[in-house]
């Protein structure tokens, strides 16, 4: 997903070649955690914190990484006891497990995690290039003002309406003969981008090998990296705008909120890193340290949601409740600092997207005919179907929030949580290891992921 960034991730899912792998140390292992669970999820920080209140958002981050850190430390364990058996993939080990249904489930689960990231990542895409082409559009730039694009916060129709008036005021200063109506029509965030998209994209997805675009991978690590510092900038100039006491003070922010599945869901996209875990560990060179490694790489990217997500909540000048699903959603077309946000994460999502696209085809088409490229028209027309679904998504529900908690909620529960943990109490009840104490807490654990599902259902001011 998304994610999170979720894409770089899935580069290592499909296993095609033998070839015995370079070994890395502790350092690059981290850094490598760190630079995949890094993604579309980082955006929607601020509004997540908001949903669910400040403090009980902070904790539910906190809280969320140290239980998925230890669902993959799981995965790890149970994959590292099958070393003598030859499996690699936690598919493998739910196929030893659960049989031909375990296999298929991980499958299904990896595959739908996928189109989820997909569907996000248009939707991101559709934003940023409706974004940068009117930042050029326009002769103004330097504005650093904080929009509030609607009272409620619930309708994104009125997000586009007002970005549009807030472009067609300007557009009209400075060129007062065009039509910007027309203009306005044929470039429209929800109805006409997502579709420019696909021109845009489409040649870019039929390639029969990836290798390409996977040169692109450091670009998530500079986009990250200018967040913080866009970050930075903008809580020293807004400063500290958030009161917990006065609940009729402008920056009021209440600490608990009932809507806390908004960032459970988006929490558990976040820290979504189970179906390669294992591929990036593999290249260790001490493994006995991977652990130990996973655990610090799990630190340091709840450390950089916080920083960046607190940063932007606690100093954002107007009420909490203008916070946008998508932060730069509340900054004007020609802010420059949210203009080179945008242009550099829509760069790096425009080649990290084929990458996403290749290894869902890859994994659906091993499964269902054993042939990676089944040929060119088999190819362009699984293409277009997940474009169709992610244009589909961009047009009629470009909710951000929305979508990265549902996709986060299903990963969580069924990948993430459901099958290592079910396969975890197998493997003890096999072993004659076996505890109450340890059934009730695995179980608690699997549930808990399931009601997180179903409460994405019933967030109210999504």
């Amino acid at each position: 997903m998304p994610d999170h960034v979720v894409p770089p991730q899935f580069i290592t899912i499909v296993s095609i070649s033998n070839k015995i792998e370079s070994k890395q140390g502790s350092l690059v292992t981290i850094f490598s955690l760190w630079n995949t669970m890094m993604g579309t999820s980082i955006l929607s920080i601020p509004w997540a914190l908001k949903m669910a209140g400040f403090a009980n958002g902070v904790a539910l981050l906190i809280l969320m990484a140290a239980l998925m850190c230890y669902s993959a430390y799981r995965i790890i364990s149970i994959t590292h006891g099958m070393a003598n058996y030859g499996y690699l993939d936690f598919s493998d080990v739910c196929q030893h497990y659960l049989g031909k249904f375990g296999l298929y489930t991980a499958i299904t689960c990896s595959l739908m995690s996928l189109v989820g990231g997909m569907i996000v990542y248009w939707i991101l895409m559709s934003n940023f290039l409706y974004n940068t082409v009117s930042f050029f559009a326009k002769t103004s730039t330097g504005n650093d003002s904080v929009l509030c694009p609607t009272s409620d916060n619930t309708n994104t129709s009125n997000i586009t309406d007002q970005l549009s008036v807030n472009f067609e005021s300007l557009y009209t200063l400075a060129n007062p003969d065009i039509n910007v109506r027309l203009y306005n029509k044929v470039w429209d965030l929800t109805s006409t981008v997502p579709v420019f998209l696909l021109l845009l994209l489409f040649p870019l997805l039929n390639f029969k090998s990836p290798t390409f675009f996977t040169k692109f991978n450091s670009l998530a690590t500079i986009s990250v990296t200018y967040l913080m510092i866009f970050t930075v900038v903008k809580a020293t100039k807004w400063g500290v705008n958030i009161e917990f006491k006065d609940k009729f003070s402008e920056h009021y922010s209440p600490n608990i909120s009932s809507n806390l599945a908004a960032l459970t869901g988006i929490a558990a996209l976040a820290y979504f890193i189970h179906n390669c875990v294992l591929s990036i560990l593999r290249s260790h060179k001490k493994p006995e340290n991977g652990v130990r490694d996973l655990t610090i790489a799990f630190f340091l990217v709840c450390f950089t949601y916080i920083f960046i997500g607190v940063g932007l909540y606690i100093s954002f000048p107007l009420q909490k409740s203008c916070i946008q699903d998508n932060i730069l959603n509340n900054l004007p077309l020609d802010d420059s600092l949210a203009f080179a946000a945008r242009a550099c994460m829509l760069l790096q999502m425009v080649a990290v997207f084929p990458l996403l696209i290749y290894v869902f085809r890859v994994q659906f088409f091993h499964v269902v005919s054993g042939n990676i490229y089944p040929g060119v028209l088999k190819v362009v027309l699984m293409n277009l179907l997940m474009c169709a679904i992610s244009i589909l998504f961009a047009c009629f529900l470009p909710k951000i929030g929305k979508v990265i908690g549902f996709v986060g909620a299903f990963c969580g529960f069924s990948y993430a949580l459901g099958l290592p943990f079910l396969i975890h109490l197998i493997s003890l009840y096999e072993k004659h290891q076996l505890t109450w104490h340890s059934f009730f807490i695995h179980t608690f654990f699997i549930l808990l992921g399931f009601a997180n599902f179903i409460a994405q259902f019933f967030i109210s001011g999504h």
